[in-house]
């Protein structure tokens, strides 16, 4: 089996600020970290190859230091790893990165499977995942907390809002995976020198046989018309007495703030 793993690589949330001026998040001087959601689809992954056999590939879509995750991914345990990277791709939104990451998987596989994290933090979006199903034209199942192969066949577990679903699915498949999953493990030393010697096999635009108006800024139809950070004015009342005294007086409190 050929899996692949999509990653990506997102600013340290701790450190996020925003643009007052054209309502972006500001990366520059922002450490960058692997999301951590897409920890759990690459154990996923791993724990599947131990099982079966065959490939773990980890795919990111970023800029040149983005091949920093892939080493993350080669340290815990990857065989290797695809960095999809032009200039071309900048300003992608969901729809263009999913496009990009789907024909780079075609260009670079084919793959059995496809693990994706359930989303970025710094997005959430949960899109990138079934837009790549969607553009490969292939099966999709999201929020999976258990993969067993079975036959040729990968069984898989998928949250619902009450209870489990268990389904019977076959390659090729793109599925995502929550943190209910697994527990990933830690990188160790072996796979860290491992990580060091790692070549990314680099992809740019023109290998993905794209129109260029379907990349990066021109081919993204989401527009973001404004972002804000959310403010708190919480004042805190205490209310000390007797039980009537102080029911009447939490009463009086919650009318005049019109909530009553």
């Amino acid at each position: 089996m050929k899996i692949a793993v999509c990653i990506k690589q997102v600013p340290d949330t701790t450190e996020l600020k925003l643009d007052p001026v054209n309502n972006t998040l500001i990366r520059d001087g922002v450490d960058s970290v692997l999301n951590p959601l897409d920890e759990f689809p690459l154990e996923a992954a791993l724990r599947l190859r131990a099982s079966i056999g065959g490939t773990v590939t980890a795919v990111t879509m970023g800029p040149p230091q983005a091949d920093a995750v892939l080493r993350k991914a080669v340290a815990m345990g990857a065989d290797d790893g695809i960095l999809v990277s032009d200039r071309a791709f900048a300003g992608s939104d969901t729809w263009a990165t999913s496009l990009t990451l789907a024909r780079a998987l075609e260009e670079e596989g084919p793959f059995d499977i496809i693990l994706c994290g359930k989303q970025a933090i710094d997005g959430d979006t949960a899109q990138v995942g079934p837009g790549i199903a969607a553009h490969l034209d292939i099966p999709q199942a999201t929020y999976v907390t258990g993969i067993v192969a079975e036959g040729g066949m990968l069984v898989i577990e998928r949250m619902l809002d009450s209870g489990v679903a268990r389904y019977r699915v076959a390659p090729p498949v793109v599925l995502t995976v929550l943190k209910e999953a697994n527990e990933p493990r830690l990188p160790s030393l072996a796979g860290r020198l491992r990580a060091l010697d790692m070549m990314p096999v680099h992809v740019k635009a023109d290998a993905l046989g794209v129109s260029p108006d379907e990349l990066g800024l021109d081919g993204s139809p989401t527009r973001v018309a404004t972002i804000t950070i959310p403010t708190t004015n919480r004042a805190k009342t205490r209310i000390e007495g007797e039980s009537e005294h102080v029911a009447s007086q939490l009463l009086e409190a919650l009318s005049g703030r019109g909530l009553l």
